[in-house]
């Protein structure tokens, strides 16, 4: 399985990647199988048994990560937690080294792909301290911590009271006048104090690299859509490169970026089911229903298949104008009554 690692991870079409999937998370079901009780008391409950295409394997509720410490291995060197409100549980998501190590590699190649291999000097808009305590590590923390692998001379551009720091700022702007850097920060955050704090301030952003993530419903609760998004960093300081991306703290390793085009892509050691919401079956291209996510990254816990609480729909497979393979597809929302919980929409709460 490491070999699929040294691929372009947009590479494998359906007949071949569906091939591989399916004997992988075959092995990696049983493994978890053998060594999570919890996991296997869950399987036996539905009636275990070998999966033949994607869509027969069990998709574990993302809500059970919230109930039950779920864990395949003892040696565990990093815990998770999810970024759930400040009245809810967090989900909690163990990592030993094995699992550590694959997660890099799969965040490496698909980082990679759209940003290339040289490190980039990076802003990151958000507070020093959202990294500093290590005792609560979350999301927000793990998801700053991830993508700084990709950057150089981090430079994180809020201060405590999330006002921008102007000067810092334009001093990294200016060093780096003529290369290229990149820009990381949780979606809501990005654009309640950083475009909010830039949009006057003239600066020239044409040489960046925008990535966010981490929740769009405070952002559509003030009428920001993806569009407007993009649109206002155009305008007002020349940033055209922007990338959202899909992911969860409970799928380690597994994210899905958007592309040229606008769509979130399923790299070849990842994949996406579209299920109706009530009778959980298999829907479609073009059908929207709750997103189920597979992936060969979680190893030290039974996070391969999850059934999460969000809606999408599938747009199209192995056909994306931008030339990547795979399946692509666009996240809608929330299921109605699931908690609100993306990286950027806990802060505040």
């Amino acid at each position: 399985m490491s070999n699929i690692y040294d691929l372009n991870p947009y590479s494998l079409e359906k007949k071949q990647k569906e091939a591989l999937l399916i004997s992988e998370l075959n092995e990696l079901t049983n493994f978890h199988y053998k060594n999570c009780n919890e996991y296997k008391n869950i399987l036996n409950a539905f009636g275990y048994k070998k999966a033949e295409k994607l869509e027969d394997f069990f998709p574990m509720p993302v809500l059970l990560f919230k109930e039950y410490e779920l864990k395949s291995s003892q040696n565990i060197v990093k815990t998770l937690t999810s970024s759930g409100t400040t009245s809810s549980k967090v989900s909690k998501i163990f990592l030993d080294k094995e699992t550590a190590v694959l997660q890099t590699k799969a965040l490496i190649k698909i980082m990679q792909d759209f940003l290339g291999k040289k490190r980039l000097p990076m802003l990151i808009v958000d507070t020093k301290s959202t990294v500093s305590n290590r005792y609560k590590f979350s999301a927000r923390a793990a998801g700053i911590l991830g993508l700084s692998n990709f950057g150089r001379k981090h430079t994180y551009v809020l201060d405590d009271d999330m006002r921008l720091k102007k000067e810092l700022l334009s001093e990294f702007l200016n060093t780096y006048k003529d290369e290229k850097i990149l820009i990381f920060g949780f979606t809501f955050m990005v654009w309640e104090y950083f475009y909010k704090q830039i949009k006057d301030l003239n600066l020239d952003l044409s040489n960046a690299i925008l990535f966010h993530s981490g929740g769009w419903k405070k952002l559509e609760n003030i009428k920001v859509s993806n569009e407007l998004f993009k649109n206002s960093f155009a305008k007002c300081c020349g940033l055209k490169n922007i990338h959202n991306f899909y992911g969860m703290v409970e799928q380690v390793g597994s994210i899905f970026v958007e592309c040229e085009e606008g769509h979130l892509h399923t790299p070849n050691f990842a994949d996406i089911i579209i299920r109706d919401p009530i009778t959980l079956k298999p829907l479609p291209k073009g059908q929207k229903g709750v997103i189920e996510l597979l992936s060969l990254v979680p190893k030290s816990y039974p996070g391969h298949v999850i059934l999460t609480e969000d809606v999408g729909v599938i747009l199209g497979e192995d056909d994306c104008k931008c030339g990547r393979k795979g399946k692509y597809f666009k996240v809608l929302g929330r299921l109605k009554k699931a908690e609100q919980r993306g990286c950027s929409d806990t802060f505040g709460n």
